[in-house]
């Protein structure tokens, strides 16, 4: 029996690519006057930007792409697949509650850490406590995965004091919460082949 639907590895592989695609593109927009090292992802998506359509774009794709891909992990524990598209509605939100041109927003940044928070904690939630999970489901990779992600949370929340590299942190880290999805669909995907009965 096939743990996820094959098309369900395009929609994990679509995320991480749709956005770095987006920020990349909407950094070039932006020109000059946008410093990816230390400005934020949601600078892009402001009102007023260059790259505002593009980043946007790529956030909303972000969410289709959680959501899908949480409603086709079937082999992942319920509370997983729930925080996993759970992260995909934060990303509408943000397209929502935009950041200002200047400054900050509690708003916005609520819903951002909802959104990192979310996606931190869905590979320890969808995990599978039994000895013949994929590898993607097992509990040391998953756990793995989630403290990577809050490392990275927490790296990019000290960067924003001292307005040092705050985009090169959150690049980092929403890079690896895009990006694992694609690795647990992948492991699913394998451990199925490889356990199907041969006739």
């Amino acid at each position: 029996m096939q743990l996820v639907p094959r098309w369900a590895l395009l929609s994990s592989g679509c995320a991480p690519v749709l956005l770095v695609g987006g920020w990349t593109i909407a950094a070039l927009l932006e020109g000059p006057a946008y410093d990816p090292v230390a400005q934020t992802i949601s600078v892009l998506a402001a009102y007023g930007s260059a790259g505002f359509w593009v980043m946007t774009g790529a956030f909303l794709a972000l969410g289709v792409c959680h959501l899908l891909t949480a409603w086709g992990l079937r082999a992942a524990a319920l509370a997983g697949r729930v925080a996993l598209g759970g992260g995909g509605v934060s990303a509408f939100v943000v397209v929502l509650l935009p950041a200002p041109s200047s400054g900050g927003s509690l708003r916005h940044g609520s819903v951002a850490a909802v959104g990192f928070a979310l996606l931190a904690v869905w590979p320890l939630l969808a995990a599978d406590r039994g000895g013949a999970a994929p590898w993607g489901l097992r509990p040391v990779p998953s756990i793995v995965a989630t403290a990577s992600m809050c490392v990275g949370a927490a790296w990019f929340v000290i960067e924003m004091h001292l307005h040092g590299a705050a985009g090169v942190a959150e690049r980092l880290v929403t890079s690896i919460q895009s990006l694992w999805p694609f690795v647990v669909v992948a492991s699913c995907l394998r451990h199925s082949d490889h356990h199907r009965p041969s006739h």
